[in-house]
């Protein structure tokens, strides 16, 4: 996108459930003034997201914003109002709902930027000045506890975060870990009762930094993978060594006993972050794996839930750190085709058209596909509603409840050749969407967001 866009009263094939009221928020890189993509590693653009608004039935907007960290701003020719973070970068992985506001997320050092209603950037989150150096991209919500949850990370560390923030607003516990070597965390996993963190082989590269290199880091065949289980409420972690693999994402963890049981995406090793042309690179696409700990026994069971390519996983949010039984994401054969070949920056019609459902407890999965050339988005899970006007309650895994609401996700249409936001009923995965929100331009292809409930 070369400029931001805002459209009112945007046109619905279908209709839009009148209990969908938020928005639908959506971030990724979108590198502001690029004079040549060939050069440029697409991951590292400048942060912009895409939100809808919907409420009673209708599409009230889509508007685009780019992230304005100091540069960003900048280069659009306006003042930057707000102290500079120690390190700042317009945050392009994420963008979460938290105590009423909306956060940009970017990992490895910067702080998350706060959005207001309407997509502007209105300055950095330190949480009420209890944040401490690093964030990360990837949080986890306890809603049972009321918690955020992070595992932050930056290259000149020789430990790892987790950060605690509690119902107020402010960091209330730090415990760090040690972890030499400077490996890249993206993401972890929380339980009820642990916080699992992911020591990969793909770890920072002075070297490479020292020489400009956009992204610095490296795979290391010499470092050991492992997985480091830490008490949630503190205290020293317990590694176990697996074969090597590069982790992506978590799907969600749960406590089973004396196990930890978590489902997450991986790939077969190598993993390079800098990759041929344009992109990351690796050995094979990522599936859809469990991974158990034994931490009676202290050995590390992995099997396939779907070995199936695929990225982008998602549940209901409620159940994080619990059992669970729906899961979703998005096929990504093509995608991962484009990531290691020698075509440079990936196009558009190599990525997926295809979203998954799981059924992790009977094994099984449902999928919806779009036209060829859809480049479907991240699925996101909404429940329904209540007819009190709050928010459905999780119910136990296997429950009826658990999968009564809707996915959203961005997805082109070919015809048009611009987006749509695309609303289905999870129940009915595979029927025709319920509303196909039109959108007046094209959505570039991004990372991750999420459902802000009441404009919150």
């Amino acid at each position: 996108m070369t400029e931001e866009v805002t459209a009112y009263d945007l046109p619905v094939v279908g209709r839009v459930p009148r209990d969908l009221d938020g928005r639908y928020l959506r971030n990724g890189p979108n590198p502001l003034g690029l004079e040549d993509p060939r050069a440029h590693h697409w991951m590292q653009g400048d942060g912009m997201v895409h939100g809808v608004r919907l409420r009673n039935g209708r599409a009230e907007w889509y508007r685009n914003r780019w992230i304005r960290s100091r540069s960003v701003a900048r280069k659009l020719g306006e003042p930057y109002p707000w102290p500079e973070p120690p390190a700042d970068f317009p945050a392009n992985t994420h963008v979460i709902s938290f105590r009423g506001r909306a956060l940009a997320l970017q990992e490895g050092g910067p702080r998350p930027y706060v959005l207001d209603e309407e997509l502007r950037t209105v300055g950095t989150c330190d949480f009420r000045g209890t944040l401490d150096g690093a964030f990360t991209a990837h949080t986890k919500y306890d809603a049972l506890a009321q918690e955020l949850h992070a595992v932050a990370y930056d290259p000149t560390w020789s430990f790892v975060r987790h950060l605690v923030v509690d119902r107020t607003g402010r960091v209330a516990r730090t415990t760090e870990v040690p972890l030499p070597g400077g490996p890249m965390v993206h993401d972890f996993a929380l339980t009820a009762r642990h916080v699992v963190i992911f020591d990969v082989p793909l770890t920072f590269d002075a070297d490479a930094a020292a020489r400009g290199a956009t992204v610095p880091y490296v795979w290391n065949k010499r470092r050991q993978t492992r997985i480091g289980v830490l008490p949630r409420a503190g205290g020293q972690a317990r590694w176990f060594d697996i074969d090597p693999l590069y982790y992506s994402h978590t799907l969600n963890a749960y406590d089973e006993g004396d196990t930890v049981v978590v489902d997450v995406t991986s790939m077969p090793a190598p993993f390079h972050a800098a990759g041929r042309l344009g992109g990351p690179a690796a050995a094979g696409p990522p599936t859809l794996n469990r991974w158990t700990i034994d931490l009676r026994r202290g050995r590390v069971r992995v099997r396939p839930l779907d070995d199936r390519p695929q990225e982008f996983p998602r549940l209901r949010e409620d159940l994080v750190s619990r059992p669970y039984r729906y899961a979703y994401t998005a096929y990504a054969a093509d995608m991962w085709r484009a990531y290691g070949g020698l075509a440079g920056v990936p196009s558009d019609h190599a990525f997926t058209n295809t979203l998954i459902k799981h059924d992790v407890v009977r094994g099984t999965s449902e999928v919806h596909r779009f036209p060829r050339g859809a480049a479907v988005s991240e699925p996101v899970f909404v429940p329904r509603a209540s007819s009190s006007g709050g928010s459905a309650a999780p119910e136990p895994a296997g429950g009826r409840g658990e999968d009564d609401g809707y996915v959203l996700a961005y997805a082109h249409d070919p015809d048009r050749g611009a987006t749509d936001l695309i609303v289905l009923a999870a129940q009915d995965f595979s029927g025709e969407p319920l509303a196909r929100v039109q959108l007046p331009v094209r959505v570039p292809l991004g990372f991750h967001g999420g459902w802000m409930p009441n404009a919150a």
